[in-house]
């Protein structure tokens, strides 16, 4: 039987974006279907990953201007500059990008179709326009991309006035003195330490014990060592009362209590951001229609290859849940493609690297110290601090430290795990030689550029050899082949 595709994509974020790339390199006809008949790119490209790392990174060049050059009369960031100056280079990258992924479309031949798309069997789907109208489109396999969306806190109103979620902080018109965050997830750490860097006064709100506790230990010890240096006051174990104006103090008040003392507690700030828990846009999209369940949150339900129960049917990104990272929707979107057209692809065990895009970043790939010590026998790491590095000390940079993680007697690597500037791109070295499987000599025994922050990777190698000598073991049995 011909059908209008080879596959339809529900949702134009990174998984289905790169799905239909990738269709498209396999000469496969792909069509995408999104919702928004404003953009295309969903979250992704308009009010996620790329407008609010555009934000960070103006903020991160003037962190970087007052460290180096200060201020002669002792003004704050946000009394020097403009909130409007600020968005418009965030505004220009989005209109950037927003080309970009329409010539990208057009070059490979993607079709696109602006509507609600909603599952009518395991090949067919129905696309509602905003006037009303619908038109129905098959193809041999479809992909669900749908995202996901924050859930709305029961305890206050978002009025995207003076109380703002992760869209409307994105078009305020000042920088604010101060500014309470509720929710501690990685956005959360990420807007706390642009808008510090901007040299606002922030406090965050955590209901849960903890916040990324699925950090090494020590890395994370540093990053809230950075946190404290910068003004930035976390409570954990909170309960948000209430959200409201106090019209006498011109304020804005956010009432907390704390779970375990019961004791009442007061902030009075400018503007509150809030950031909840996100649930999958998998409802009224037709799943029933194919007999498709979900878990309890609502989550679509894949295999290692992303596709569900009905053979012809896949979903990735958000929809699917965790880790809920744009880098590995891409990689999902991409690897649901191959597998619906038969092609294999490359395998790799290096595992996920993830990125928080904070002032400085954070960013791990493989095993913890703490997972390392519960697997192997006899575990060193190795650790460079940035305050010791020649490239960091120019840069005005000197917060933060990279450390690696090994097997004693092979010298193993099983895991990096960096708290600095650049993390999220120096990551990747330590990617690869996880990836083949490699030494911590490599490390020793390759050059690097001097200066530059990948030099960590040297000073920490040495740094961790040093140990296993002083443990007791010859040096010369080191470092053998």
């Amino acid at each position: 039987m011909s059908r209008d595709y080879d596959v339809i994509i529900l949702g134009s974020g990174p998984a289905g974006f790169s799905c239909a790339m990738q269709s498209a390199k396999f000469d496969k006809k792909a069509l995408i279907i999104e919702s928004n008949e404003d953009y295309l790119g969903g979250t992704w490209i308009n009010t996620g990953t790329v407008p609010s790392k555009a934000l960070r990174e103006t903020a991160s060049n003037i962190y970087r201007y007052m460290a180096q050059f200060g201020d002669e009369e002792g003004r704050m960031p946000y009394e020097r500059f403009q909130m409007r100056d600020v968005l418009k280079y965030k505004d220009r990258v989005i209109a950037n990008q927003n080309s970009e992924i329409k010539d990208n479309l057009i070059k490979n031949e993607v079709d696109t179709a602006l509507g609600f798309g909603q599952l009518i069997d395991p090949h067919t789907v129905e696309v509602t326009r905003e006037d009303g109208s619908k038109k129905t489109f098959t193809g041999d396999y479809i992909l669900i991309s749908t995202g996901a969306t924050s859930v709305k806190p029961e305890e206050f109103e978002i009025d995207h006035v003076k109380v703002l979620d992760n869209r409307s902080i994105l078009d305020i018109h000042y920088i604010p003195k101060r500014l309470v965050i509720v929710g501690t997830n990685i956005q959360a750490m990420e807007f706390a330490t642009i808008f510090s860097a901007l040299g606002t006064r922030v406090s965050i709100l955590n209901r849960e014990d903890d916040y990324l506790a699925f950090l090494d230990s020590e890395i994370k010890a540093e990053f809230e060592k950075i946190l404290a240096e910068s003004r930035i006051n976390i409570f954990n174990r909170t309960r948000v009362l209430q959200v409201g104006p106090n019209p006498l103090r011109n304020c804005t008040e956010v009432k907390f209590k704390d779970k375990d003392t019961g004791e009442l507690h007061v902030i009075e700030t400018e503007l509150v951001l809030s950031f909840g828990d996100r649930k999958p846009n998998s409802s009224q999209i037709g799943l029933d229609n194919l007999g498709l369940k979900t878990d309890k949150n609502g989550f679509i339900q894949v295999d290692n290859d992303y596709r569900t129960e009905v053979p012809s049917v896949y979903a990735a990104g958000d929809v699917i849940g965790y880790p809920g990272l744009a880098s590995v929707s891409f990689s999902q979107g991409r690897t649901a493609s191959c597998h619906m057209f038969g092609v294999s692809q490359l395998d790799s065990d290096s595992g996920i690297p993830y990125g928080i895009y904070s002032i400085p970043e954070i960013a791990s790939i493989g095993l913890t110290e703490e997972e390392a010590r519960q697997q192997f026998d006899d575990v060193t790491v190795g650790r460079a601090y940035y305050r010791n590095l020649t490239k960091a000390n120019i840069a005005k940079n000197p917060r933060g430290m990279l450390k690696i993680v090994f097997e004693t007697e092979s010298l193993l690597l099983l895991g990096v795990h960096i708290v600095g500037d650049e993390a999220c791109d120096l990551i990747h070295i330590g990617q690869a030689v996880i990836s083949f499987k490699g030494s911590t000599r490599y490390f020793l025994d390759t050059v690097h550029n001097y200066p530059t922050y990948s030099e960590a990777y040297r000073v920490a190698a040495f740094n961790g050899i040093n140990h296993v000598y002083k443990s007791g073991m010859n040096y010369n049995d080191i470092l053998k082949e």
